[in-house]
């Protein structure tokens, strides 16, 4: 009985021992990742917008876009656009719900404080004020703002553009580009600040506004964000993508193409 009692021990045993590495082999096995989730604000011609294709269906376009596409087939995965407004753009990378921010976006210090950025891609023009093209001629300089009401998108440089150096101004802040030109149009604001390239590309495309001849500054590059400290290691991807595509010509191909499509814009 005793030599039954040992042997019947002696497989529970073995058995306890398999069951634990079979539970520490279960614990230690990760999903391996199939999609780069990229997080933009689709407002914003030539670098992020919306047109249709040519079955009538909704698509992202753009050179932010573009560029995403090229991070994540040299990645090796799928790529997922989820567009939002762009003032919960840094919050959502930060809670992990998306895993880059591309949205012509600056990487000043109060954004570096919450997210890690790549390389510069892309340097805009200065930030330029759009106004009515009926009223262009009354606004020469910055002191010609003060007691004007000026809109720019909230969250942005633009906006604190607006505060910081347009004395006299009243801010509004609008989540969408869209509604700031469209306010404006429509004479519910006196002026909007935006980036130089795409206030050039509404200027173009609407012959009742026009950009102010004042300076704003500076254009400051645009960078990628992913979440603080890298955890999914991403960024050296990314800055090889931004080393290839700036230096063999394929970002200007992509401003090219994005400026052709800027006029299809819906959204």
């Amino acid at each position: 009985m005793k030599k039954l009692l040992v042997i019947w021990m002696t497989i529970a045993m073995v058995f306890s021992v398999a069951a634990c590495g079979a539970t520490e082999t279960k614990t230690e096995t990760k999903t391996e990742k199939t999609k780069l989730i990229l997080g933009t604000s689709a407002d914003y011609p030539p670098f992020e917008f919306i047109v249709l294709d040519d079955k009538g269906e909704k698509q992202y376009a753009g050179i932010d876009v573009s560029f995403a596409e090229k991070i994540a087939e040299d990645m090796g995965l799928e790529l997922e656009v989820v567009n939002m407004s762009f003032d919960n753009l840094m919050a959502s990378l930060q809670k992990g719900e998306i895993d880059m921010v591309i949205a012509a976006i600056e990487a000043n210090e109060e954004r570096s404080q919450v997210a890690d950025f790549s390389k510069a891609y892309y340097t805009d023009l200065p930030p330029m004020v759009i106004v009515k093209a009926e009223s262009v001629a009354e606004f020469t300089s910055l002191e010609s703002f003060s007691g004007k009401t000026v809109a720019a998108q909230m969250g942005t440089t633009k906006a604190e553009i607006v505060t910081n150096d347009m004395q006299g101004a009243s801010l509004v802040t609008m989540s969408s580009v869209t509604d700031l030109v469209n306010n404006l149009v429509y004479g519910k604001c006196d002026a909007i600040v935006l980036d130089g390239a795409v206030a050039e590309q509404y200027a173009a495309n609407d012959e009742t506004l026009a950009i102010a001849k004042v300076s704003l500054g500076e254009a400051y590059p645009y960078a990628v964000a992913v979440q603080k400290e890298d955890p999914q290691k991403l960024l050296e991807g990314i800055n090889k993508t931004i080393d290839q595509v700036t230096t063999d010509g394929t970002v200007d191909k992509w401003i090219e193409t994005a400026n052709e499509l800027s006029t299809q814009a819906i959204e």
